[in-house]
């Protein structure tokens, strides 16, 4: 089955690929590898603003995350026109907006990282770092980018 029948039979609703915020762009291919930039926490409701281990949990968080997700798909799927051009997902680098205590960021990436696996199967298992942030763009709760490696 391919990735885009895929995304059509979980339910998954792509959103539109977010506008760049400031000077970058919002993907990069080079070789075979696409590269894609950080994408913000943000649902229909507008961006999911909030601080892990402050005033929301980890399971808030996953839920943050795996938006950033759908996000950084929708992106991937712009550049290359087909999610069926993907070969693997490489790597995620997720940045949590938490407290110096919160220690749960590998949990709110997971929202991110489960999303890549139930989408791409076994080619969305991926090289992985979360890190905690002290604040993030406009307040959201979590970041990612993504390098997924092309077809």
């Amino acid at each position: 089955m391919s990735f885009d029948a895929r995304i059509a039979q979980l339910g998954i609703t792509l959103p539109d690929a977010p506008a760049p915020a400031a000077n970058y762009v919002p993907y990069v291919q080079s070789g075979n590898l696409l590269f894609v930039s950080g994408q913000i926490s943000a649902g229909p409701d507008g961006l999911i603003r909030g601080r892990l281990g402050e005033d929301m949990d980890a399971t808030a968080g996953a839920a943050a995350a795996r938006a950033c997700g759908l996000a950084l798909i929708a992106q991937a799927r712009a550049a290359l026109g087909s999610l069926d051009r993907i070969a693997r997902v490489v790597k995620l680098t997720g940045f949590v907006n938490s407290t110096p205590d919160f220690t749960d960021q590998p949990e709110v990436v997971n929202g991110c990282s489960d999303l890549m696996v139930e989408v791409f199967g076994e080619s969305g298992r991926h090289a992985r770092a979360a890190v905690s942030a002290a604040a993030l763009p406009r307040g959201v709760a979590v970041e990612v980018e993504a390098i997924f490696e092309i077809a």
